[in-house]
């Protein structure tokens, strides 16, 4: 089978991940000499014409559409991005999958573990090829980071320790937004950011979660109604702090905390791996340097070293940059575009895929059943 010279995009969603998505299919040539050319066909979003042609005209888009139903079902797109809350993605990555159409979905993959399972099992019927979005495995530190644990440089892994913490609802007057609702966005901080912290954690050290138990608290219970701000508040359903503890295949243990509610974070991403021989530990706000701690060196020459993670023997090395100068947040998604692209067009394996969404899934679900029952939750395999 020849190669396509061309995959052709089509994009739903236009706010954030939106826009951080059209970057990377903009430059995603510059990172990686891609097998074919990227063309970025269409972007639907529920918008005016008028506004999405301006989005439209600013990051390169060919062309717009209104309804996710005549983007999926084009006969000249090759690969829908589903850059959308959660409580959409399920319908459009079907629909997607069943055009025959390659698919790459935000993170988390759904609003529940059935809508996941659902999805993975369109894609494969579909014998397409798909993405879920946990972009932080593609910058050069993290994957650094996995690349020791492979080499054997941690030894057994006995305690991983995870904080995901942000600031930006701290302020009692913030007005609701849709990532506050339960119905839109499926959970809070457990969804939005310590799905991130569950990936990390599958991807660095390959181990399998068995069982969880925790806890989940909603902070400030209402909101100002933006759509009527001198009327009743809005009420939260979603949680602002979820803390749980975990168990793994190999006996390892976690530790595990995602909060909107860390005075002072903006997006404080970390994650610490101790293991029998070293230990390491990355934190995304300085993710062009891995920490590493190597127990078989001299006791006199140990410590935590600063690795710098730009030169060209790393994984993903600095971009198109000489080495020293670094890596930014939009960067990583640059990486995660190329590689998927690159994946589609040699039909290769691609990871992370839908298997890891719906394995972060089921992490997420049991969180919030144990957070219900205040239980212990099995995971099953």
């Amino acid at each position: 089978m020849s190669k396509p010279k061309e995959i052709r995009v089509g994009l739903i969603g236009h706010q954030f991940m939106g826009k951080t998505h059209s970057n990377a299919f903009r430059n995603a040539g510059l990172w990686l000499e891609l097998p074919c050319k990227v063309v970025m066909r269409a972007v639907c979003a529920k918008d005016t014409e008028a506004n999405l042609k301006k989005f439209a005209d600013n990051f390169g888009w060919e062309s717009v559409e209104t309804d996710w139903h005549k983007i999926v079902s084009r006969d000249d797109i090759d690969l829908i991005d589903v850059a959308t809350p959660g409580f959409l993605h399920k319908d459009m990555v079907i629909e997607a999958a069943k055009h025959g159409k390659h698919v790459l979905c935000e993170k988390p993959l759904a609003n529940t573990l059935a809508e996941s399972e659902a999805m993975l099992d369109a894609v494969n019927k579909a014998g397409v090829r798909h993405c879920c979005g946990f972009s932080y495995r593609s910058t050069p530190s993290q994957a650094l980071a996995k690349k020791f644990v492979d080499e054997g440089k941690l030894g057994k892994i006995f305690h991983v320790h995870a904080r995901y913490a942000q600031d930006w609802i701290v302020d009692p007057d913030f007005a609701m937004v849709w990532r506050l609702d339960k119905k839109l966005a499926g959970s809070g901080a457990l969804g939005d950011i310590a799905a991130h912290s569950i990936d990390a954690t599958r991807f660095i050290t390959g181990m399998e979660f068995t069982r969880v138990v925790g806890n989940m608290k909603t902070i400030i219970t209402e909101r100002i109604n933006p759509e009527n701000p001198t009327g009743p508040k809005a009420k939260v359903t979603v949680d602002d702090v979820t803390n749980f503890l975990s168990e793994f295949d190999n006996g390892a243990t976690g530790c595990y905390e995602a909060t909107r509610f860390a005075t002072g974070r903006k997006n404080a991403n970390h994650i610490e791996i101790n293991g029998e021989k070293g230990s390491l530990m990355w934190d995304f706000e300085e993710h062009n340097f891995l920490y590493f701690f190597d127990r078989t060196r001299p006791v006199n020459e140990q410590g935590f070293t600063k690795i710098i993670v730009t030169e060209n023997t790393h994984p993903f090395a600095g971009g198109p940059w000489p080495p020293g100068h670094g890596i930014g947040y939009g960067d990583s998604f640059i990486v995660e575009v190329a590689n998927f692209v690159t994946a589609i067009v040699e039909n290769k394996e691609f990871h992370p895929d839908f298997v890891d969404g719906v394995k972060c899934q089921q992490v997420l679900e049991a969180v919030e059943q144990s957070a219900n029952s205040r239980q212990w939750v099995e995971i099953s395999k």
